[in-house]
């Protein structure tokens, strides 16, 4: 999914996107308005509005407190829908197909941030432990990203 795809998605949302000089964050949401940090690389931006996507789909009201628990769940539940939407399991064995040797070339194909790349595996990791099965794939998330498939 490309950057272009997910403006398109807010747009259909009947969100409005507009890239800004935040001085704070990378991204947020207020109502139906998406701010993503000017200046960024289109792959930064698209893991921005993702997650700001996500969050869309997924929480209620105004979550930038986060020394509360509610808030801090519900920002992860954005960030969540992010890794699935970008990266997923599924798109770490077409990563595996595509002959990607490490977590660069992973992430370069997937078109995602390398810091994007590698919090998905620890949200991953934290939810399957060490590995996880799909289909007559392996995917092990510690040491590193490897896929086996299984014969």
């Amino acid at each position: 999914m490309t950057y272009e795809e997910l403006l398109l998605e807010a747009d259909n949302n009947n969100l409005i996107t507009k890239e800004l000089p935040l001085p704070v964050s990378k991204g947020r949401i207020k109502g139906n308005r998406i701010a993503i940090r000017s200046g960024m690389t289109e792959t930064e931006k698209k893991c921005v509005l993702a997650e700001e996507l996500g969050h869309h789909y997924t929480a209620v009201g105004d979550i930038l407190d986060q020394s509360s628990a509610e808030n801090r769940k519900q920002e992860l539940r954005g960030r969540i829908l992010a890794y699935n939407k970008l990266v997923g399991l599924r798109g770490i064995i077409s990563a595996y197909n595509h002959h990607c040797q490490d977590a660069a070339e992973t992430a370069e194909y997937l078109g995602v941030t390398e810091e994007f790349l590698d919090d998905t595996m620890s949200y991953y990791k934290s939810k399957y432990g060490i590995y996880t099965t799909v289909d007559n794939y392996v995917i092990m998330f510690e040491p590193t990203i490897a896929v086996m498939e299984l014969i």
